[in-house]
């Protein structure tokens, strides 16, 4: 070999153990952008800030929450999606932008399987079955039967046609064969004085705005939307114990763009559940109404099939809309 081919063969060489180098620079070697699709202060956003204090410790990066509202969601979702597949951009989604959101609008410009990444199911917030002081019934066995004794006359509220809170009285609906009419509202605390006064008679509100309408003496709990029975609202029974099957939360998921690389999302999803045992995030999420799941990606997956059947079926069933 003479000295041309030699120093060839060395630059290739020194190239080839180079690019092993890069490749095996170790993830994370800067800030991860956790993008929340919704505005600063609500849920998500306080979910978001509770895991990113406490994450870095586990995933070896500051994570930085990046606040982009807009279109219920679908804006930041679709940013997160056209990310680069680095393991430096994530999402924190929830149903609204990937199960029901999808199930209503066509024409969102991301698709919420294909062009997503899923990492680990992070939690779960449940709803609470809610009637007036003045309601007959005293338990969810009692409420089903008072309304199949008086189809068409009882009425549940909402936060809006399309909502997880219509969604979940719905399902509840259809499990029980009922006929109760529907009244929306803009929002479920604006329907709270006339649940309270008997307007209404029922109402599936989220755990932590209705339980204080509870605790205070305004309002009746019959039961929990979880499939077993939750150690946030320990004194209630699931509805699942009437209603076999019978589920109903907003989830929150951890998400990464399309093809993001195994070793990333593993070494991701090991550092979210590393996190979710922590007792000061345990702690912020319980006072959110929140229960911390965490899991496998393989796990998250099979939930987010499930819901998407779930609702997607009950939307084309009940004839709902989002309008």
């Amino acid at each position: 070999m003479n000295k041309r081919n030699m120093l060839r063969m060395g630059l290739l060489g020194a190239a080839m153990a180079m690019g092993h180098a890069v490749a095996q620079v170790p993830y994370p070697t800067k800030p991860v952008r956790l993008l929340v699709p919704f505005p600063a202060g609500g849920a998500t956003d306080i979910f978001a800030r509770a895991l990113s204090q406490k994450l870095p410790d586990k995933l070896g990066a500051q994570v930085v929450v990046e606040n982009r509202p807009g279109a219920g969601g679908s804006l930041g979702s679709d940013l997160a999606a056209k990310s680069p597949a680095d393991g430096y951009t994530l999402l924190l989604a929830t149903t609204s932008t990937h199960t029901i959101g999808p199930a209503f609008n066509a024409r969102l410009p991301y698709d919420a399987v294909r062009d997503f990444t899923p990492i680990v199911h992070v939690g779960n917030a449940p709803s609470i079955m809610l009637v007036p002081n003045n309601s007959p019934a005293k338990t969810v066995q009692e409420w089903i039967a008072y309304a199949r004794a008086n189809p068409g006359r009882l009425n549940y509220a909402s936060s809006g046609n399309g909502t997880i809170v219509q969604l979940t009285a719905e399902l509840f609906k259809a499990q029980a064969g009922l006929f109760v009419v529907h009244i929306p509202y803009k929002g479920t605390a604006l329907s709270i004085p006339d649940l309270v006064s008997g307007k209404l008679d029922v109402l599936f509100d989220s755990l932590p705005s209705g339980i204080p309408h509870v605790r205070d003496g305004r309002l009746r709990a019959l039961g929990v939307t979880t499939a077993n029975r939750t150690p946030l609202a320990p004194d209630l029974p699931a509805i699942a114990e009437v209603l076999p099957g019978y589920e109903s939360n907003t989830w929150f998921g951890l998400y990464g763009p399309r093809g993001l690389p195994a070793d990333i999302v593993a070494k991701v999803n090991a550092a979210v559940n590393q996190t979710l045992t922590d007792p000061e995030v345990k702690d912020k999420l319980f006072r959110l109404g929140i229960e911390p799941v965490g899991g496998t990606p393989a796990a998250f997956s099979a939930m987010l099939a499930n819901e998407s059947v779930k609702w997607r079926q009950i939307i084309v069933e009940r004839k709902i809309t989002a309008d």
